[in-house]
């Protein structure tokens, strides 16, 4: 067992004792005794990592696939000590089931915190209402954040370097505070530990008459849809959705879902296009290794406005203009497909009729410009109609860079 780890754990355990166990009282202990000797300043990791490695008096590990990995240093009945390492890691926006801390050992993050307001109970594992964003902020080495179980703490933690370390001191379970919601923007909140084993072999049924290219792939969702209720139907269309936009068989699936449950659909539609979003940009991350351009996509994923993200880039790199930070970070991420030119999801539309070698000059002169928010266009972009402007708007509105362009 780490030193270290262990007199944290009994200072921790010391101070709590004296406040009778309150959980109210638990979050600011825990960020008081790690502010006071922060991991950070006190563990080197190499070292640590060679004990845990060759030391085989360690507390009970638990079998959790939180984090890459988690380690526990510290275990006490109504409280541990994690080391969370993380390679790629992004956590979904969720809240907590436990209070208590978390400290920055190594690494970065952007950390985002939101409300979920208008809560309306579907079932007692999903709900709909309106998640927003409240803060996000940049998270360095030796900060410590509390964490305070339920809904008053709703965050999500996209980890910038790799790795990225954090240490939890976090109760056991805090009675009274599940689910566990994990967060959908703009408007659903569901428990992802609950498991409706029959919608999962339905998924699963559905994937073998996709990859079979099974004609009544789509007149069967819908006919599915027609007669689910809300909760299982809403995971039929998350699960239906690439394939069948894919036929041009998305608008009427989704309309029957609407006309089924009409107000209480409002928001599905939304919250689907923003989970392929922010998917696709977790998926183009777990190809970028280089740390600026992770630091980029982090933004993109979440920072809900082009003034909140300069600010943001500002900052981490306060050398240069953020928005000549932000081009640079473009041209370095751009390059040519098949038949065009692409900065990372946003095409050069083919309409423009403008030659390869004369597209990226032009795209990343539109981004500028956009990004501006400038009504006139500079003279670099004045041979373009206004029709063909509005082309090169579109394809970074329909894309991961959407933000930028505001």
């Amino acid at each position: 067992m780490d030193p270290y780890f262990d007199e944290l754990g009994r200072t921790v355990l010391e101070r709590w004792k004296k406040e009778n166990f309150s959980l109210e009282t638990f979050p600011d202990i825990a960020r008081v005794a790690l502010e006071e000797r922060p991991p950070a300043e006190h563990v080197e990791l190499g070292p640590f990592m060679r004990e845990f490695l060759l030391n085989d008096d360690q507390p009970l590990q638990t079998d959790s696939g939180f984090g890459q990995p988690e380690l526990v240093a510290y275990n006490h009945p109504r409280f541990y000590i994690q080391i969370l390492f993380w390679l790629d890691g992004t956590t979904d926006i969720h809240q907590h089931e436990f209070s208590g801390a978390f400290h920055v050992m190594a690494g970065s993050s952007i950390h985002a915190h939101y409300v979920f307001e208008n809560a309306q109970s579907v079932t007692p594992h999903f709900r709909v209402g309106d998640v927003r964003m409240k803060h996000i902020e940049l998270l360095e080495t030796g900060r410590t954040v509390p964490i305070i179980s339920g809904h008053r703490c709703i965050h999500s933690l996209f980890h910038l370097d790799t790795p990225s370390v954090t240490v939890v001191v976090r109760t056991q379970h805090d009675p009274g505070t599940g689910p566990q919601f994990n967060y959908l923007p703009p408007h659903i909140a569901l428990d992802p530990v609950f498991s409706d084993t029959l919608t999962m072999r339905r998924k699963q049924l559905l994937e073998v008459m996709e990859q079979s290219d099974d004609p009544d792939y789509a007149a069967l969702v819908q006919e599915m849809i027609a007669g689910l209720d809300f909760e299982r139907g809403f995971f039929i269309l998350q699960h239906a959705m690439g394939h069948l936009a894919q036929m041009d068989e998305w608008e009427p699936v989704l309309e029957a879902f609407e006309e089924k449950h009409g107000k209480l659909a409002a928001g599905v539609a939304a919250t689907l296009e923003e989970n392929v979003r922010r998917d696709a940009i977790k998926e183009m991350r777990s190809s970028i290794s280089e740390p600026e351009h992770r630091f980029f996509l982090a933004l993109l994923m979440n920072v809900p406005t082009r003034k909140d993200l300069l600010e943001l880039v500002a900052q981490r790199f306060p050398a240069m203009a953020p928005t000549e930070t932000v081009l640079r970070w473009a041209m370095e991420l751009a390059g040519e497909t098949e038949y065009s030119f692409a900065i990372l999801d946003a095409v050069f539309p083919e309409e423009p009729g403008v030659s390869m070698d004369e597209q990226p000059a032009l795209f990343l002169e539109a981004l500028r410009h956009f990004m501006t928010g400038a009504k006139k266009a500079p003279a670099s972009l004045r041979t373009l109609t206004a029709a063909k402007l509005k082309m090169l708007r579109d394809a970074f509105t329909a894309s991961s860079l959407r933000v930028l362009v505001g």
